[in-house]
């Protein structure tokens, strides 16, 4: 499924080359890349078929700097030689933005990702891709979600200025956006395929740093664990984000994470309901033939905070849907099993095509 590729080091820049990642021939080809929270995850992700995994270091670099996730450096290294010794790249998130006054974490860990020999770095800061392009010129640069960039001339900027060859959408365009950005960029695309959504444009959060005073771009987290509090009150289960009260949970009824996004709010004298955005997971694998055919080189599989049991069904899903609908894309179908199997590990358990299906278009 996989083909092998060389492991790299500070001096051996071989698997760092700027060249494309794909190991495969056909033009066809679309990358599945999942998320990789924690070491038994990454293997999870490895063992189950994807072509490339993100990662993150347990700090602020990354924005999904929850406690308990991410690597540290021993995880790190063994996560790497797991994944290059089974043909599978690694890719890591250094997608928050370092403040004038302290980069230094920001460039360790640029450095620290060449030391290790990881295929792609994923950045959002321009700051931290003139230094990259400086000090490490043979690294490959990706551009995160968290960069925002919504259009080719953005994405065309970015490559004339910093090398970046791949770039990650947003989850706000449309289907004739996405194809329109691809027919007027040299650079990769990677959407995302199947996840939890933001109702924001990525980047541009400032709803959770509002009630923290931590900012997602700065921090890496839009919840910060510290902040949040679950309260049993005779109203119900309530959750509290530095306590702003978020939702309030029937007995019974399935919580989830407290975003800002996502609460309940009181919208109007009698009326209680998902006022910004419904909790609930991209699903796209029925647009799979046109996102090949469209020139999509890479899928994304959101959740690097969810558990390895969620990465292993996603990432078994996502392998076979792909590789079934490179061999026949004109007889591709989702097969009921995937979905069922997708919906169960979805967020609220319901999927959506989101933005990329705009019946009013």
């Amino acid at each position: 499924m996989h083909t092998a590729i060389p492991s790299a080091n500070a001096t051996d820049t071989t698997a760092l080359d700027k060249a494309p990642l794909s190991g495969r021939s056909s033009p066809a080809f679309i990358e599945l890349v999942c998320p990789a929270g924690s070491l038994p995850a990454l293997k999870a992700a490895v063992d189950h078929g994807a072509d490339c995994v993100y990662l993150g270091l347990r700090d602020a670099t990354n924005a999904r700097n929850f406690a308990g996730l991410n690597f540290d450096e021993a995880a790190i290294a063994s996560g790497i030689a797991y994944a290059h010794a089974r043909g599978t790249k690694v890719f890591m998130a250094l997608n928050t933005y370092p403040q004038a006054a302290n980069p230094e974490l920001w460039r360790s860990a640029l450095a620290q990702a060449v030391d290790l020999g990881v295929n792609a770095v994923i950045l959002a800061d321009p700051g931290l891709m003139h230094h990259a392009t400086l000090h490490h010129p043979a690294l490959r640069l990706h551009l995160s979600v968290q960069g925002s960039a919504t259009n080719f001339d953005a994405i065309n900027f970015y490559r004339e200025q910093f090398g970046i060859v791949r770039a990650v959408l947003p989850r706000v365009l449309s289907l004739a956006q996405v194809e329109q950005v691809i027919e007027k960029t040299p650079v990769e695309i990677e959407v995302f395929g199947f996840g939890s959504l933001c109702v924001m444009v990525e980047g541009r959060c400032a709803l959770s740093s509002y009630v923290t005073g931590e900012s997602p771009n700065t921090h890496g987290v839009c919840s910060p664990p510290k902040a949040v509090r679950w309260v049993e009150t005779p109203q119900g289960r309530e959750s509290r984000l530095n306590g702003v009260l978020i939702d309030r949970y029937a007995p019974g009824e399935n919580a989830g994470y407290p975003t800002l996004c996502k609460g309940r709010f009181d919208v109007g004298a009698d009326e209680n309901y998902y006022a910004i955005e419904e909790p609930t997971s991209l699903n796209t694998l029925e647009l799979l033939p046109q996102l090949l055919k469209m020139g999509v080189r890479a899928i994304k599989i959101e959740g690097r905070q969810r558990s390895p049991a969620y990465v292993a069904q996603v990432t078994q899903v996502w392998r076979e849907a792909i590789d079934h609908c490179a061999a026949n894309p004109h007889r591709y179908a989702p097969k009921p099993v995937w979905m069922s199997k997708l919906d169960g590990v979805a967020e609220g358990q319901q999927h959506t095509l989101g933005a990329y299906h705009r019946p009013w278009k």
